[in-house]
């Protein structure tokens, strides 16, 4: 996590009902009103269902999501065991799955993959909007 501005850590189970105890998670820690609210709930929302479906947290292991607020954007890391395959975005967005980091990709700032011997974090930037 980027130096300063953490606001929350939550550890969740890897199971699908945690997918929605982040999306709560994010409202009651960045707040109703926060202006990137809807776009960091989505996001969110997709890279936790990434790490519960196709991670080794799955079936009951612990994914740890953070949350940062900067001045002008928003941090966010979900951090996994890892898994086989590197996440990256779904080459055909009219595939039936897999656009949830293509929609990562197109919403956020930036984002990106950090992994090292103890699992995989998957982390997004995303600047308020005006």
């Amino acid at each position: 996590m980027m130096a300063g501005g953490t606001i929350g850590v939550i550890e969740l189970f890897g199971s699908p009902e945690s997918v929605s105890l982040a999306r709560e998670y994010v409202k009651t820690t960045i707040g109703d009103s926060h202006p990137a609210l809807d776009d960091v709930t989505l996001l969110v929302s997709e890279l936790v269902t990434n790490a519960v479906v196709h991670s080794g947290s799955r079936d009951g292991g612990k994914v740890t999501l953070t949350i940062a607020d900067r001045r002008d954007h928003v941090h966010v890391e979900v951090r996994d065991s890892g898994g086989d395959a590197v996440p990256r975005p779904c080459a055909d967005p009219l595939a039936e799955g897999g656009r949830g980091l293509l929609l990562v990709d197109i919403i956020s700032t930036c984002w990106g993959v950090k992994e090292d011997i103890a699992g995989r974090t998957v982390w997004f930037a995303l600047a308020y909007r005006e």
